[in-house]
């Protein structure tokens, strides 16, 4: 058997195989009303046919903790207990097809209030219904000139945006998730504290590096002690941003040895599992995409800490997955867009691994693609 599908545990979780579905936004939740920020019919399909289609697991896609919090007005929202129920749906579909349920969760900082394209909208943007809103991050710096400049969050902002992110994993864990994954990536709020081109703050939750990292820390462990130890507790990061040497006034990013201690603490403070990406903090930057162009990064943060990682990025073919695995690079492998338009992508990738394909009983006659 190929180390691709063979399973994977993680505390009490056992994972039928080693390729999962990264958290990917669909951008087609309703905007505005009382179904805002609901999963429907669409999310269902998407998540169950993906979980059918032989992953090992399935993250459902950034789901914000309160409304200023989404990337986009069509974001997931878990900011109600009423909604519970709807995710308790999406968290079944995805078991029943024989996959682990986990949930990202996520605020976008300064980051939120833009379109699926990415574009800004301002709260007062007429042309889309005014369904924009005000920002905040850890510091008054925008994303890009287009983009408003956010408000400073009070200690006090700080503690409640805590408190509905440990709000939002309780209502997952409620729905019947295997797994909670905190967004810390990708240049939304957590990635804007951690670093020092995004957080000028002057008071705890800024300066020095364990300054920065105060509200991570104080998360993790309100988390840990509100909803206990058994379920599996993964933290996606941006292992670098792809800033140039000598730019933003010299000022330097989160470098890997400073993640090697993050991780560190983490792993103490009750994180179980690393998913490493890269990027989004800074528009404009370069980079460097090729096949694989981030594993480099997960082995560079699985090397510096105690906990498993996972790899993702232009991870395209099986023999490519397996050899990742195999060099002991990574624990876990996470194929994302392949995965948008075949979602029963593992499936083939099994077949030609020479693996005995996890075909649904209601496909058995099918021939999985080459």
């Amino acid at each position: 058997m190929s180390h691709l599908f063979t399973p994977f545990r993680l505390k009490n979780l056992e994972t039928r195989n080693r390729l999962w579905m990264p958290p990917m936004c669909q951008f087609t939740a309703s905007s505005e009303g009382p179904s805002a920020g609901w999963p429907n019919d669409w999310h269902e399909v998407h998540y169950g046919a993906r979980a059918a289609g032989g992953v090992g697991a399935v993250i459902v896609e950034a789901t914000a903790v309160n409304p200023e919090g989404r990337i986009s007005p069509f974001d997931l929202m878990l900011d109600r207990d009423e909604k519970i129920p709807a995710f308790a749906r999406l968290a079944t579909l995805i078991k029943e097809g024989g996959a682990a349920a986990g949930i990202q969760i996520s605020h976008a900082g300064r980051k939120a209030s833009a379109s699926p394209s990415g574009t800004p909208l301002a709260p007062e943007d007429s042309d889309l219904g005014g369904i924009g809103w005000h920002t905040v991050a850890p510091s008054p710096i925008p994303f890009t000139a287009r983009h408003e400049t956010p408000r400073e969050m009070s200690v006090a902002e700080i503690r409640q945006t805590q408190t509905d992110f440990v709000s939002a994993i309780r209502r997952a864990l409620e729905a019947g998730f295997d797994f909670v994954e905190l967004h810390g990536a990708h240049g939304y709020l957590l990635s804007q504290f951690i670093s020092p081109l995004t957080n000028q703050r002057t008071d705890e939750y800024g300066g020095d590096l364990q300054g920065r990292f105060r509200f991570w820390r104080e998360l993790v462990i309100t988390i840990r002690g509100e909803l206990g130890e058994n379920f599996p507790l993964l933290m996606r990061i941006s292992a670098t941003n792809w800033v140039p040497s000598g730019a933003f006034g010299l000022q330097r990013d989160v470098t890997l040895e400073d993640w090697g201690r993050i991780v560190q603490d983490l792993a103490a403070f009750g994180v179980d599992f690393i998913d490493v990406s890269t990027g989004g903090l800074i528009a404009g930057v370069e980079i460097p995409q090729a096949p694989g162009y981030q594993v480099k990064y997960a082995t560079e943060i699985q090397d510096r800490g105690p906990l498993p990682v996972s790899a993702v990025g232009l991870i395209t073919e099986p023999a490519q997955a397996e050899q990742i695995l195999v060099n002991g690079q990574a624990s876990v492998i996470q194929v994302g867009r392949p995965l948008l338009t075949d979602p029963s992508l593992p499936l083939a990738w099994a077949a030609r691994l020479g693996d005995e394909a996890p075909i649904p009983k209601p496909y058995i006659n099918g021939t999985p693609r080459s």
